[in-house]
């Protein structure tokens, strides 16, 4: 009898673990987070709104931050794309706060007209850029199963912007790969891999081409993966990489690039995993955190879309919730982050890269509906 009593028990608690209104979901609650004394003290964020649907997508994570009594607040200065340099309070501003949130900025074509996106990576050494791209819950993709995290190298390759015109007609552009720059980026990546818990590194290269530049950068992960031998490291050449993304992508976990493989390679999982529109991504150094859309196509949207005031907030909104993380508000983040995946998988209210009609701010008011 007293065996059939423990295993009923057993089954009850079992069943209710299961059951969405369980008295057992208590247990799921995490460890309690232990502040530092003073951590709850309001922090300042350096906002630049940017260009196109910036100050949209901008304006809805200040709502959202507002909504939940979030303890930031935004320092804001206009910069756009078509000024030829990031003006010095800005990078006084993030020097300061150590943290900035930002619209995308439009970087005019050829014209000689350096990025303004590259100039604040480089000042403020940026040097490591991460996009999660994944599936979320009531959108549907062609693949399943997709957890991506690119992780790409952002201060030189052929971003470094050593180009000239060595006669009428003919330009040379220099990509630079040096052994400091390959190693501190794959050190960011394993160390990603080991503290998210992640199984797997691939090195994204062409170094049966670059055989001197990607090859360093192939030898450098190759001596950083030593370090971690519980996590596990490949090597996929990039033209395959993109082939075996679009046909396989749930077999790729942490990816670390050199710099312009890494745009590719994150927009292209972005595609995969829903659209650049609702990826969330940073940019990081070791003083500094620069968080933005993760994909950077289209980013600063379209006319029509800030005309029509329909611009998708969700890539931003889960930037911010990784800003929060970062700065160490972690009940925050996840109040964000639940509410904003609640939105998607009801699919009542989504803008037009997601199928539906909704505008910005209905968006918005969803997601201040869904907060606990």
């Amino acid at each position: 009898m007293a065996r059939m009593r423990r295993q009923l028990l057993k089954e009850l608690f079992q069943k209710g673990l299961s059951s969405q209104n369980s008295p057992f979901l208590g247990f799921r609650r995490p460890v309690t987070y232990m502040p530092r004394p003073g951590d709850g003290a309001p922090r300042p964020v350096t906002l630049i709104p940017g260009d196109g649907i910036g100050p949209m997508v901008t304006g809805a994570v200040k709502q959202v931050m507002e909504a939940m009594h979030a303890p930031v607040y935004f320092e804001t200065y206009e910069v756009h794309g078509d000024m030829t340099m990031v003006p010095p309070e800005v990078i006084d501003s993030i020097k300061k706060n150590k943290v900035c949130l930002k619209g995308g900025l439009a970087t005019p074509v050829g014209g000689g007209v350096s990025s303004l996106n590259v100039q604040l990576r480089k000042e403020l050494d940026l040097y490591a850029s991460l996009v999660n791209c994944f599936n979320l819950p009531g959108l549907p993709t062609r693949h399943e199963n997709v957890d991506i995290v690119v992780i790409r190298e952002n201060t030189e390759g052929e971003y470094a912007g050593l180009e000239h015109e060595v006669v009428p007609g003919v330009v040379e552009s220099l990509k630079v790969i040096t052994k400091f720059c390959s190693e501190r980026i794959a050190q960011y990546a394993f160390e990603y891999a080991y503290l998210n818990n992640r199984k797997k590194v691939t090195a994204v290269h062409k170094a049966n081409i670059m055989k001197l530049a990607d090859g360093l950068f192939l030898e450098s992960c190759r001596e950083i993966a030593k370090k971690y031998p519980g996590i596990k490291y490949n090597e996929i050449i990039v033209d395959n990489c993109c082939m075996q993304l679009v046909s396989k992508p749930e077999q790729f976990d942490v990816m670390v690039t050199p710099n312009l493989y890494g745009n590719l390679v994150a927009n292209t999982a972005a595609g995969i995993a829903g659209g650049t529109g609702v990826m969330p991504g940073g940019n990081v150094g070791a003083d500094h955190a620069v968080f933005e859309q993760g994909a950077s196509a289209g980013n600063v949207g379209n006319e029509k879309l800030v005309e029509q005031k329909k611009a998708n907030p969700v890539a931003l909104l889960l930037s911010s919730a990784m800003m929060l993380r970062h700065l160490q508000f972690p009940s925050f983040a996840d109040r964000l982050e639940t509410a904003v995946k609640r939105v998607i998988e009801e699919g009542k209210y989504c803008t037009k890269d997601l199928g539906g009609t909704s505008t910005t701010q209905e968006v918005v008011d969803a997601v201040m509906d869904k907060l606990d």
